[in-house]
């Protein structure tokens, strides 16, 4: 019996495992399109191969990102690994090159994975006083000449933001191939595909789905042959998104603007009070003058906003006495405020650097908060009342 088309204007959620082929004549031509890692094929075999309720939630991301492809997968991590399969051919490759202050994830999967297991030579390039010096940058491009640089607009949990259209020149100059995380910037603060970049990736779990209920990554791009390169790994490594998740990613991004737009006015209004008060030492983000890269962000951003994070230090020479005003905040903001080891949600989370990072970042007394988009009044209260508390 053949299906009835239905007049809804939603996508169709396809929880097919594998899709229906009629006949021997119809499965050969399947797959032989199917070697073309084409990103919409013509007939669908198997949903770790593609499925078209993926397709759609990719095509949606594409018209964000302003790019010609994008892919979907189960998390960030699965989509940083699939953006670095692209370029590893063999081991005759030049070193690799990621700037120091990025996720943590990734710093150890490029240790763990990438160098101890698969035998790259990772190098790192670290920033002085909290700033990338490009002088320091294009000497070292220069000497060292890597196959790939990697780097994140905005940094985590610093939240450093490079002289990006400076490193993407000086690293095109060397002949690097450039991958960005974007997750904390977005697209709506800057698009790095516009701006000369090979690959950008996210993980989807934030701003993108925003609302803290799935996980997913996304890795975008305009050139083909990387597209169908990452199809491939994809799908033999199994980094396939589940058509539920798809869908809700769906319906979540075409709110991405509306939401992300709050979240940057409710993080400059949450560092406006915590750089006015006594009891914080010091505020990271970047829309304040104060920020080391503040004038790097206003080049790279505009006066579209700095993004939805903020990072706050307490006041005190006494690390245990730090320790003490930390855990009197979180407990003060806990009824609106969550500890939540994420960010991108809903409502404004928290997270303590010291216990999550450990030596990297010793102030024991720094919080990271990730603004929601939720009432600004409301949330504004929350944080005095957060530091009303803190003796």
């Amino acid at each position: 019996m053949k299906n009835k088309t239905i007049n809804s204007a939603r996508i169709p959620l396809y929880r097919d495992a594998g899709f229906e082929l009629t006949d021997a004549a119809t499965t050969s031509k399947a797959f032989a399109g199917e070697a073309k890692n084409e990103h919409e094929p013509e007939l669908y075999i198997y949903s770790r191969y593609r499925n078209p309720t993926v397709v759609a939630a990719e095509k949606e991301i594409m018209s964000l990102e302003g790019s010609k492809w994008s892919l979907l997968t189960q998390s960030g991590m699965s989509a940083i690994d699939i953006a670095f399969s692209i370029f590893q051919n063999g081991k005759k490759v030049r070193p690799w090159l990621l700037f120091s202050e990025i996720y943590g994830g990734t710093i150890s999967f490029a240790e763990n994975i990438l160098k101890n297991r698969r035998g790259l030579d990772i190098r790192s390039f670290v920033p002085v006083n909290e700033k990338y010096d490009l002088r320091a940058f294009e000497l070292l491009m220069k000497s060292l000449r890597p196959e790939i640089l990697y780097i994140e607009a905005i940094s985590n949990p610093m939240l450093i933001v490079p002289d990006a259209e400076a490193v993407i020149k000086i690293a095109k100059k060397y002949s690097a191939k450039i991958i960005v995380d974007n997750t904390f910037a977005t697209p709506y603060l800057w698009k790095p595909l516009m701006s000369g970049v090979d690959i950008v990736i996210h993980s989807a779990t934030k701003y993108f789905s925003g609302h803290g209920n799935l996980t997913a990554g996304v890795l975008c791009g305009n050139n083909i042959s990387y597209m169908k390169s990452a199809i491939e790994y994809r799908k033999l490594a199994g980094h396939m998104i589940s058509a539920d998740d798809a869908y809700r990613l769906h319906t979540q991004v075409q709110t991405f603007s509306l939401r992300f737009r709050q979240q940057c006015f409710n993080a400059s209004r949450i560092a406006e009070i915590l750089v006015r008060s006594e009891k914080v030492n010091k505020v990271w983000y970047p829309g304040l003058k104060g920020h080391s890269t503040h004038k790097e962000a206003l080049k790279l951003f505009g006066d579209k906003g700095f993004g939805g994070m903020v990072t706050f230090d307490f006041a005190d020479t006494d690390g245990a006495e730090k320790k003490k005003r930390r855990d009197s905040f979180i407990k003060a903001v806990s009824g609106s405020i969550k500890l939540i080891p994420t960010l991108g949600d809903p409502r404004t989370i928290l997270m303590p650097v010291e216990a999550v990072w450990g030596a990297k970042y010793p102030e024991p007394g720094m919080i990271r908060l990730s603004a929601g988009f939720e009432d600004t009044d409301h949330l504004a209260k929350t944080i005095i009342h957060g530091l009303q508390a803190v003796k």
